[in-house]
């Protein structure tokens, strides 16, 4: 038989079966088996399915030749900053350069190993690979990101994501002017037919819409607000490309870039464009009412230190660099005070 132990880091579990069917991705009616037939054991001393474990508590479970082993991940060590945590959940402030979620090129070096490597409780029921995410941010987009600590809480978050229960607003510094403010965009999105990485506005996409509201307006670029109406890959990155003003630092969807500006501005511009590590866009707020407990969560994100010079220099303020809150500064969360 092959054997799985683990170690409980929550404070205190619901009954075992049912602890053992959301931790290890099983049916309950196996789980229930399993405990019966004394191959959940705790000290070598099997377990009862009623029983309640507490944080610290290691488990073994011998799971029948026929029946797979739940996937395992490499553990990974960086430091992580949370903007919230309990039992149930967690809101990571994340970092830019850091893959959500396992695949290709980057199996062992991605937040999920790095949540295995802390020891965080990760939901199983999630789409395979993905234990814990509810949602995705793209590797250099950085800000406020949910993770499900138990398959309860991934299903309620799951759900109240789907029906739009969820509200994620980014901050992005974003070439040109907009003419209005707020505008919807809205244009279905799918994968692009000739490069498979990237995705495009194209009739049959998805349907997707994206809420945009001008905070500031700069020489060349202006800092909007932008709050998802859905969640596809991409969807701001493109839809801001779509309509002509990409994110400033894009390297896939830039369009153009600093090139865009008119010949007389366009050494500005470029200096702009050269103060961007990545693109300049921040998942900057989160607000939820907790999937569990019911209480109102409303999170917020700063602008990150590495895009501060660039945000600057789009502003022509050299003040900023010293602000320790900019985007509250500059008037971005005045609408949710």
């Amino acid at each position: 038989m092959a054997a799985v132990t683990f170690c409980v880091v929550v404070p205190e579990t619901e009954r075992l079966d049912r602890f053992l069917a959301d931790q290890l991705a099983l049916s309950r009616t196996l789980a229930a088996r399993l405990i019966a037939d004394k191959h959940v054991t705790r000290d070598g001393r099997p377990l009862r399915a009623a029983t309640v474990l507490e944080r610290g508590a290691v488990v073994t479970v011998e799971l029948p030749p026929d029946e797979p082993a739940p996937p395992s991940y490499a553990p990974a060590h960086r430091d992580l900053t949370f903007a919230y945590e309990d039992e149930h959940l967690a809101v990571l402030d994340k970092p830019a350069g850091l893959v959500v979620h396992p695949g290709p090129g980057h199996w062992e070096d991605t937040l999920v190993n790095v949540l295995v490597g802390r020891g965080t409780a990760l939901a199983q029921g999630a789409t395979e690979g993905r234990p814990g995410i509810v949602h995705r941010l793209d590797r250099d987009t950085s800000g406020l990101l949910l993770v499900a600590k138990t398959d309860l809480a991934h299903r309620r978050l799951a759900r109240m994501i789907e029906r739009r229960e969820v509200r994620r607003v980014y901050a992005a510094l974003a070439w040109g002017h907009f003419a209005n403010s707020p505008v919807d965009i809205e244009a279905p999105i799918t994968r692009h037919p000739k490069d498979r990485k990237r995705m495009t506005v194209l009739a049959g996409g998805r349907h997707a819409v994206t809420h945009v509201r001008v905070v500031a307006r700069f020489a060349h670029a202006d800092l909007v607000r932008l709050e998802l109406g859905t969640g596809r890959t991409h969807q701001i990155r493109v839809h801001l490309a779509h309509v002509g003003h990409p994110v400033v630092g894009d390297r896939e969807y830039s369009f153009g870039g600093s090139r865009r500006v008119t010949p007389a501005s366009r050494r500005e511009a470029e200096r702009l464009e050269a103060l961007a590590p990545r693109q300049l866009l921040h998942a900057a707020l989160l607000a939820l009412v907790h999937p569990v407990t019911g209480a109102r969560l409303v999170l917020r994100s700063e602008w990150p230190r590495d895009l501060l010079p660039a945000l600057a220099e789009a502003a022509a303020d050299a003040t900023l660099l010293a602000q320790r809150n900019p985007l509250q500064y500059l008037g971005f969360f005045a609408s949710d005070e």
